[in-house]
């Protein structure tokens, strides 16, 4: 048997179902803030090194096993600045948003929840700490599931139904499986709609999400390097899919984070884009949960 038949490489095919979206959109349009500031590595919190990962110095910044206040100081903007910048934009256009919390950064900023839960936002769970959990062992991994979902309950008053490690392990899909609760995760990039995996007994819904129209790649030497770029791309995956949508509806997902679009250059053509997908019609802006209930309920696993 081929290896290659342990993957799904034909999803939907040519001719993907219709998602038959609320009111006959043509697109599903979800924003995602990564929260993440006091989650990553640090030598305070008793980490081997500092973070080097998604700063504005990116790659710049080696791992070392030292305190490095530098790289610190990059993701306070987020929490410090950035978060309120973005809360107050999309609340002046009442656009409905998913956070993906790391439960170790939400609770260093309980004000930034208690904003996330006024504002209804979908608070799903983005892991116990923000740090690859790539070569993790099986038990410590599911250790950090069980505490991430106890913690975030007591943050928020409810458990996550949503989750995006973000860096994943072999193990983490199954653990999350094994565990319950969780009308879907996120760690996928292989569509434009969602699908299920599991079995009968246990179906788990997927919802992917992207790496392309997604901030991040202000962080990478080869991606975006002004707002006019980052505008430029995204404008161009939601004209395009908006126009595929006439035909066959799909879903496009927008990633953020509070220490790179929370800074002021890159929140103004984040807001021209606002203005842009908020003059079209037929455009469903959702949360992550809202996609999942109308998955359950439209295209249930057969």
């Amino acid at each position: 048997m081929s290896n290659t038949s342990k993957r799904d490489l034909i999803g939907y095919g040519e001719t993907p179902l219709n998602p038959d979206w609320p009111k006959g959109a043509r697109l599903a349009l979800q924003f995602v803030i990564n929260y993440e500031e006091g989650g990553e590595r640090s030598r305070l919190y008793g980490d081997p090194e500092s973070e080097s990962f998604a700063t504005e110095l990116g790659s710049l910044i080696a791992s070392h096993p030292r305190r490095d206040t530098a790289a610190e100081s990059f993701y306070a903007y987020g929490s410090r600045a950035g978060f309120w910048r973005l809360h107050r934009l999309f609340n002046d256009y009442a656009v409905p948003v998913t956070v993906y919390g790391v439960t170790t950064a939400m609770e260093a900023n309980p004000a930034a929840v208690q904003a996330m839960l006024a504002s209804k936002w979908e608070i799903a769970s983005h892991a116990l700490r923000w740090i690859d959990y790539g070569e993790m062992d099986r038990e410590t991994e599911r250790w950090h599931i069980l505490q991430a979902i106890d913690r975030h309950r007591k943050l928020t008053g409810s458990r996550p139904l949503g989750w995006y490690t973000g860096r994943i392990s072999p193990n983490t899909r199954d653990l999350l499986i094994e565990e319950g609760g969780f009308l879907y995760d996120s760690d996928d990039y292989s569509d434009d709609l969602p699908h299920w995996v599991g079995t009968k007994e246990k179906p788990h819904l997927v919802i992917p999400y992207t790496l392309d129209t997604n901030d991040f790649r202000f962080a990478m030497p080869e991606g975006f390097h002004t707002g006019g770029q980052f505008l430029e791309y995204l404008s161009d995956a939601f004209t395009y899919l908006y126009e595929e949508g006439a035909t066959s509806p799909k879903m496009l997902s927008i990633g953020l984070h509070c220490r790179i679009t929370g800074r002021p250059g890159r929140t103004a053509a984040l807001k021209r884009f606002l203005d842009l997908v908020c003059s079209k019609p037929d455009v469903w802006i959702c949360r992550r949960t809202d996609i999942a209930r109308h998955w359950y309920e439209r295209h249930p696993l057969k």
